[in-house]
């Protein structure tokens, strides 16, 4: 293999025809042809991650928006739209038996949490020091990113209940955790950037 080249084989599929009618009775294909159930944890956990990537396209569309105004957001929107390919790269893992993984089948690796934590870093570095939980809110922006941040979590969660049955990739775990995180600091970056207010949890709000 081309060391300059693609890390991961490309797609080969054509949707030709969006219904089979192979799932009317409730069961649904993994990567490797085996049949299970729709309700079974390891399609709810690529599932959940499915639905992440919606909010994240959202956001994601939020954030160009803001280019015209911000020119800073031309490369968090670039981001964000990064993050998209790699939830699919991790659902790609998470659609496939341990067994039947092909080696250059996509999937998350260690430098792609390496990449969010160094953006974590630099998020952090631009805003001010909590001294407060914070809601979402303040932008609308801000609020996306906070339902990416929860879905997020739920993914996680699923995916480390799916561990404690099946085999699960570590870097699976570690991924969705630190991407959390950085929709947390991200989601903070963004009202500082746009010179919006955070909204600062208060126990005696009336």
């Amino acid at each position: 293999m081309d060391p300059g080249g693609p890390l991961f084989n490309e797609p080969r599929l054509a949707l030709n025809r969006i219904y089979t009618r192979r799932g009317d009775s409730g069961e649904t294909s993994l990567v490797g042809g085996q049949r299970v159930a729709k309700d079974a944890l390891r399609i709810e956990c690529f599932g959940t991650v499915d639905e992440l990537n919606a909010f994240v396209g959202a956001a994601c569309v939020s954030a160009d928006e803001l280019t015209s105004r911000h020119p800073r957001f031309a490369g968090f929107a670039g981001a964000l739209r990064r993050v998209q390919h790699e939830l699919f790269n991790l659902g790609s893992l998470l659609a496939t038996v341990p067994e039947d993984l092909h080696p250059r089948q996509a999937r998350i690796t260690q430098s792609d949490i390496d990449r969010l934590e160094g953006e974590i870093d630099a998020a952090v570095a631009e805003v001010q020091p909590l001294r407060s939980f914070v809601l979402p809110g303040g932008s609308r922006l801000n609020a996306e990113l906070h339902v990416c941040r929860t879905v997020a979590r739920r993914a996680e969660r699923l995916a480390v209940a799916l561990s404690n049955e099946e085999e699960v990739a570590p870097e699976v775990l570690r991924y969705l955790n630190r991407l959390s995180d950085a929709f947390f600091a991200w989601s903070r970056w963004v009202n500082a950037a746009l010179g919006a207010a955070e909204v600062l949890w208060d126990p005696n709000a009336k």
